[in-house]
């Protein structure tokens, strides 16, 4: 699979939903996450090019650096740590398998980042259960994956929020969805939707 129609389909996903984005946490935030995230998606693309060339891990590694420098609030320092950490991780080609143990890396340096635990409304309460289905594996994987980053995302409305400025609204915040676990699952489906493309049952097995 080619990383630049990845990368080119998941920034542009980001820029088309930044209104939605805005709105979620206009609800329960800053109200700027998706004028954030536009602009981190923006950087990338002007990028393109150079991403292109590169390999798939110094592609990643370029994004989590143009995020932390390019996105504000605390979504620059989480994308860029995912990120990086993935550039880390992830052999290249990727498979479900190493995916998922690169995710879960991933989840650990954001839970040592922001002090954020699974269950407290953030985007790890997307990134933790896309990791267990990847790991798990089997038919239609990208299709599960793509809606268990939906469902999920979905679910932190019904969550309290224990971390960032949501926590102090209280029981306010519940039925709000979090801003940054949309914005993952966001990223996460135009992936698959991407892969699917190339082969629609299954991610690549080698």
């Amino acid at each position: 699979m080619n990383h630049s129609e990845l990368i080119r389909n998941a920034t542009q996903t980001l820029i088309d939903h930044a209104d939605e984005l805005t709105a979620l946490d206009q609800a329960i935030g800053d109200g700027d996450h998706g004028i954030n995230m536009r602009r981190g998606a923006l950087a990338i693309q002007a990028r393109q090019d150079e991403l292109a060339a590169l390999s798939l891990n110094d592609a990643l590694r370029t994004m989590g650096l143009t995020c932390m420098s390019k996105i504000g609030g605390s979504a620059g320092p989480v994308f860029g740590m995912l990120l990086l950490t993935l550039a880390t991780e992830l052999p290249d080609p990727p498979t479900a398998a190493t995916l998922a143990s690169a995710v879960n890396a991933g989840i650990k340096a954001l839970t040592r980042l922001g002090k954020a635990e699974v269950g407290q409304k953030t985007l790890l309460d997307v990134l933790d259960p896309v990791e267990k289905t990847l790991a798990r594996g089997g038919d239609d994987l990208i299709a599960r994956v793509r809606q268990c980053a939906f469902d999920s995302s979905d679910a932190t409305a019904q969550m309290d929020a224990i971390k960032g400025r949501a926590s102090f609204l209280g029981d306010r915040a519940l039925g709000h969805v979090d801003p940054g676990s949309r914005s993952v699952a966001l990223v996460i489906a135009a992936i698959c939707d991407s892969l699917h493309k190339t082969n629609p049952t299954s991610f690549p097995s080698a």
